[in-house]
């Protein structure tokens, strides 16, 4: 078995939409990056390619690749997911916390489990999504980003022949 972790934070700025694990959250600021900027789904893509040793995000979709500009984080998470199970391991469990002063995530988190779990071939109960805020302090607690972080489980494929 391996562990990974993954950590993103993007800036909020005017004139983006706000996405975050897959879903476009009715927001005044969205999230600023090459890509859709999903913080959630990066830090996940990062836990995932950590825990079986294939580098980070940054070498597999770079942000001066125009193929990437504006994509939907989740087709990038469908791509990481094929490549883990290239490397024959498959996912047990995805752990991510959101850290943002606001908006509440609660009411959308069930989409976002969801579409992760889609996205990864694999059970809705294996990904958990929580939220926080940091009270008032440092810069998601004053409203200038949003960040995420993410612990994953993964594990080789068992042979057919051991399973016997």
């Amino acid at each position: 078995m391996r562990i990974g972790y993954g950590y993103d934070v993007h800036k909020l700025a005017e004139n983006r939409k706000l996405i975050i694990g897959g879903v476009e959250i009715d927001y005044y600021k969205g999230l600023l990056g090459h890509s859709d900027a999903d913080v959630l789904v990066h830090a996940i893509m990062d836990a995932l390619l950590g825990a079986a040793a294939l580098g980070d995000i940054g070498k597999h979709f770079p942000d001066n690749d125009n193929t990437y500009k504006n994509i939907s984080s989740l087709k990038l998470l469908k791509k990481v997911s094929l490549l883990i199970n290239d490397n024959n391991y498959c996912i047990i469990n995805i752990d991510a916390t959101i850290i943002a002063q606001e908006p509440k995530m609660r009411p959308y988190i069930d989409k976002m489990r969801l579409n992760i779990a889609e996205c990864l071939n694999i059970a809705i109960d294996c990904v958990n999504v929580k939220a926080t805020t940091e009270e008032g302090l440092g810069f998601t607690g004053e409203g200038f980003g949003i960040a995420a972080n993410c612990v994953c489980l993964i594990d080789k494929f068992k042979d057919v022949e051991e399973k016997e």
